[in-house]
């Protein structure tokens, strides 16, 4: 289990930008080398919106990182999120002429690639195209038919399309840092990577991300996921609610909500009292904790609402033994896994990444604020291709052993396959602007 590659995992978020350097140790557990962070001033509901502020927010982040861990930095695993986010389900027939030989990978290959001939919305690229089961000579339920004989092969898919222009924002920023871009990753299924278990993926689970600006779902059942989707409002909205209901500044709003907020207005004192400094010398304000909770829950009742309405439209409403696991730093909110229950039916829980972490990191580390860019480490370090950097006293794995590819192997060769391609297209369309952009040669 021991793997010597160092991996740097870049989440890149509307209230911070986050970069984690980290490897596995012997026992097969996540080492984290070192973190760096810095407020995010240029992005908004999880899409670039101003390109120089994003990137002084990488450099720093990843800066702090790199001094922390002693590691020269070069390459990033990077997540995307937002509105522009969709997914679909199709499915794809192949009939195969060679029918004396077995169903080889060639072969699902073959099936897959037919996914990128689907009419998408303009703008729109295939970002992930993710196997759900196989139909052989119409014999469903299959999730791995390698080896199997037979003429029709068919193929259920769960395709995730991105806005081009999106995805060549963050890979500008990422550039114009001096970085390059390995990977980018749907930041839902990298949060699924931190917190959920295998058996809970099984049984059938959604994933709720709370970020700062926009709310991330993903819906797993039989080990596979079987559904995507982005609400536009996060832990942002919540804080403009109380600045607004409270009538106080931004700042304020925010600690209000961090520090004295709850999802659950019943679960608070009926007569509690924050008192807040006044303005340049005026009388100190006083704010009901009763009241703020009932800003805070009206709000968060709507996000899990709309999160409802994504559980019935994927029609698993009654096969999610695992219940709602619910992440990010709008998670932290007390009592929000009560109304969660109360809203849903389904059994609740924080997902920390503290699983697949090594024991003596930093509680830092393991809050679920960070449950996105610890994914986008273990995804990084799963990949099969990912490149090492390199580190003094880091030595690579002699051992020459190769593992026989499984099930889950294969998938996630064939994402990362995938992404590359998603990659290129974006990295074609920045090609002339890097041309011309005198500033980029600051950068080189």
């Amino acid at each position: 289990m021991h793997n010597s590659k160092i991996v740097v995992g870049l989440d890149i978020g509307t209230t911070k930008v986050c970069a984690i350097v980290g490897r596995y140790n012997e026992f097969g557990k996540v080492d984290v080398l070192g973190m760096g962070r810095a407020d995010s001033h240029g992005v908004s509901r999880g899409v670039v919106s101003n390109i120089n502020k994003t990137v002084e927010a990488i450099k720093k982040a990843v800066e702090d990182a790199a001094e922390k861990s002693g590691v020269d930095i070069r390459q990033v695993h990077v997540g995307i999120a937002g509105q522009h986010i969709r997914s679909l389900q199709h499915r794809g027939i192949i009939t195969r002429s060679d029918v004396d030989n077995e169903i080889d990978q060639h072969d699902l290959d073959k099936l897959e690639a037919d996914m990128h001939k689907l009419a998408i919305a303009p703008g729109d690229s295939i970002l992930h195209v993710l196997p759900q089961e196989y139909m052989v000579d119409n014999e469903p339920g299959i999730k791995d038919p390698v080896g199997m004989s037979g003429v029709r092969l068919e193929g259920n898919f769960h395709v995730i399309t991105a806005s081009l222009n999106a995805a060549k924002n963050i890979y500008k920023c990422v550039t114009q840092g001096g970085l390059e871009t390995l990977n980018l990753i749907l930041e839902p299924l990298a949060s699924a990577e931190a917190v959920l278990s295998k058996e809970e993926m099984e049984a059938g689970v959604v994933l709720v991300d709370i970020g700062g600006g926009t709310t991330d779902i993903a819906i797993f059942h039989e080990g596979i996921i079987r559904h995507t989707a982005v609400i536009p409002y996060g832990g942002n909205v919540i804080t403009e609610d109380i600045r607004e209901g409270c009538n106080v500044m931004r700042d304020h709003a925010e600690l209000l909500k961090i520090k004295f907020g709850s999802a659950l207005a019943e679960e608070t004192k009926q007569n509690e009292i924050i008192t807040i400094p006044g303005l340049r010398g005026r009388e100190p304000k006083e704010i009901g904790v009763r009241n703020l909770a009932r800003i805070i829950q009206a709000r968060v009742e709507e996000i899990f609402e709309l999160v409802y309405c994504e559980i019935k439209n994927s029609g698993l409403e009654k096969k999610l033994i695992g219940g709602v696991v619910i992440t990010g730093g709008g998670s932290q909110l007390k009592h929000i896994t009560h109304l969660v229950e109360f809203i849903t039916g389904l059994d609740a829980r924080i997902g920390f990444p503290n699983e697949h972490l090594a024991k003596g990191m930093v509680e830092e580390v393991k809050s679920p604020m960070y449950a996105t860019a610890i994914g986008l480490l273990i995804k990084g370090l799963k990949s099969s291709d990912s490149s090492s950097i390199s580190s003094p006293g880091i030595a690579e794995n002699s051992s020459g052993k190769k593992a026989t590819p499984g099930r889950q192997d294969i998938l996630d060769e064939t994402m990362n396959l995938e992404n590359k391609n998603f990659l290129n297209k974006i990295k074609d369309m920045v090609q002339d602007w890097l041309r011309s952009d005198s500033d980029f040669e600051d950068y080189k």
